[in-house]
């Protein structure tokens, strides 16, 4: 064995614990201790990583885990009733054990659970009982084809044209390929919409080695699961431009972070990976070039915030996911204090089109002003929520109608176009396109793409309510103002929701402007937003 091998270093503490996991059930005493005597891991560091992840269990695992979303998608489809049915099967049965848990980033199947941690939905939560006296082993793998726009190779292109294109002109294409992506208007699709050629020039001139690419695939927040299906259905295009991005940064190292709940979802990439390295385009000398390029996953074990690209850095690293102070960015300092280009799934799909076809070819596509596709998780109050891929700029009602219009005919009474942390807006912006700027002007933001329907006859308390408690349960806890102001802004709405009067609800602004001020990242920012938009167009019920 050289040196080389022999002094590499130790699993990080997540990955060491995801494997104790899935060989015990649960964190077995003796094999940690094992793995930190080995590792000579001091046991408190373990433990703090451990009690941090909630997918980490510290018990022996039951016969029947059951995990039931809360959050307002499932919320509105009646989750607290599947619950409630949940636990009194548990009640006959001490073998079956009950836990409402965060998004599980199956919102069009509302009311979402897990079983065991096999993704369930509507269809299965009308026959809960028999599923959970034989609950099923393993998830299904995903099934099914579409044709996207964006695919080239559904559009007769050879697969790996953008990757051989940039490879084969050498630093040249690289600079085209930049160029092309300022061009293009494409802004990440993960929520923060920073532009994407700009990013990627960023790492290419920063200074430091190695570089490091890292896909994000951790989207978390209820009402968005576009990059579910993004992976599902086009795993080849994620990894083709997560493959463009390090040649044109310089990065011979790529990860793929994907949240432990999209298992289908993870082992579907898995397969394309496997193909990919088949055909010469991951591994040693991609595709000839005498590049080479290796193409990883790392599972996460749980947290919203580790959609944030630092604390998902921090849980790459081993460490608890808890968000950096910002200077510096990941894009000089990003994992193990390399530079770091990170971009969320649907960015690195759309970047093989746009190196293919070009900027103004792929800006040409939008509409009302809107640059290039996008996909929109559509949840709530349709009749079927789905992902859908359309022109930027189409408007939230055309959008409603491609998915069959409202459901049960209600009307529509708000909406929230970017996920649970962008502002609600009534129905009479409906016509509003999903859109950057326009959206931004409307009073709201595009944020993920996430487009979060309500009907009519929605208590708006309730369910801003229901929104802030996901912000509260899900803060790391590292910011006090965030921790304890989103207790407080719970505490106020259940007063107020409970009929305890509503005096409190004039605090919430001001306590907004605090916790905006004060946290270090999105969370804390944008926490009260669902209910101070609430408060602002739905006054008689909110305030």
């Amino acid at each position: 064995m050289s040196n080389e091998t022999e002094y590499l270093p130790p699993p990080s503490v997540v990955e060491a614990l995801r494997a104790i996991q899935e060989e015990h059930g649960w964190l077995e005493p003796a094999a940690v201790a094992a793995w930190a005597k080995r590792t000579a891991t001091p046991m408190h560091r373990i433990h703090g990583v451990a009690t941090f992840f909630p997918h980490f269990r510290r018990e022996p695992p039951a016969r029947c885990e059951v995990e039931v979303c809360r959050d307002a998608a499932c919320w509105m489809q009646g989750a607290e009733g599947l619950a409630a049915r949940a636990r009194a099967a548990a009640a006959a049965d001490p073998s079956i054990r009950v836990h409402e848990v965060s998004c599980l980033g199956r919102c069009d199947r509302a009311p979402a659970f897990a079983v065991n941690g096999v993704p369930c939905g509507a269809r299965e939560a009308g026959r809960l009982e028999a599923v959970l006296a034989k609950p099923p082993l393993r998830a299904a793998a995903v099934r099914g084809k579409r044709t996207y726009r964006c695919d080239p190779v559904a559009a007769g292109a050879a697969p790996w044209s953008a990757l051989r294109r940039v490879l084969e002109g050498g630093a040249a294409a690289e600079e085209r390929c930049i160029a092309d992506l300022k061009d293009s208007g494409l802004r990440g699709m993960g929520g923060a919409g920073f532009p994407t050629g700009m990013k990627w020039e960023f790492v290419r001139k920063a200074e430091g080695a190695p570089k490091f690419v890292v896909c994000n695939a951790d989207e978390s927040e209820p009402g968005t699961f576009k990059d579910r299906e993004v992976l599902a259905r086009l795993p080849h295009l994620v990894i083709e431009g997560m493959l463009l991005g390090a040649r044109v940064v310089g990065a011979h190292r790529a990860v793929l972070y994907v949240r432990h709940e999209y298992g289908p979802e993870e082992r579907r990439f898995r397969d394309a990976l496997r193909a990919a390295r088949r055909a010469g385009a991951v591994g040693r000398n991609v595709l000839g070039s005498g590049w080479d390029c290796e193409v990883e996953v790392f599972v996460s074990p749980g947290g919203y915030i580790c959609g944030e690209e630092t604390a998902l850095l921090e849980a790459m690293e081993g460490k608890r996911a808890e968000p950096r102070n910002k200077p510096p960015f990941p894009g000089t300092h990003g994992l193990h204090g390399k530079p770091t280009l990170v971009n969320n799934v649907e960015t690195f799909a759309f970047a093989p089109w746009i190196t293919l076809n070009g900027g103004a070819a792929w800006r040409g596509l939008g509409v009302n002003g809107g640059a290039g596709l996008k996909f929109v998780s559509v949840s709530g109050a349709v009749r079927r929520p789905q992902v859908v891929e359309v022109p930027m700029g189409t408007t939230v009602s055309e959008i409603v109608a491609l998915c069959g219009g409202m459901k049960g005919r209600r009307r529509m009474k708000a909406f929230s176009p970017g996920g649970s942390s962008s502002n609600f807006l009534p129905a009479s912006k409906a016509d509003t396109p999903m859109d950057f700027r326009a959206m931004a002007d409307a009073g709201s933001m595009l944020g993920s793409g996430a487009l979060f329907v309500v009907a009519d006859g929605t208590d708006m308390l309730a369910l801003a309510l229901n929104v802030v408690r996901f912000f509260r349960n899900e803060s790391c806890g590292k910011c006090v103002p965030c921790r304890v102001g989103s207790e407080k802004a719970v505490r106020i709405l259940e007063d107020a929701a409970a009929g305890k009067g509503r005096a409190g609800t004039a605090l919430l602004p001001e306590l907004a402007d605090a916790m905006a001020m004060t946290s270090i990242c999105g969370l804390g920012q944008a926490a009260l937003n669902p209910i101070l938009s609430a408060m602002r167009h739905f006054p008689g019920e909110t305030a």
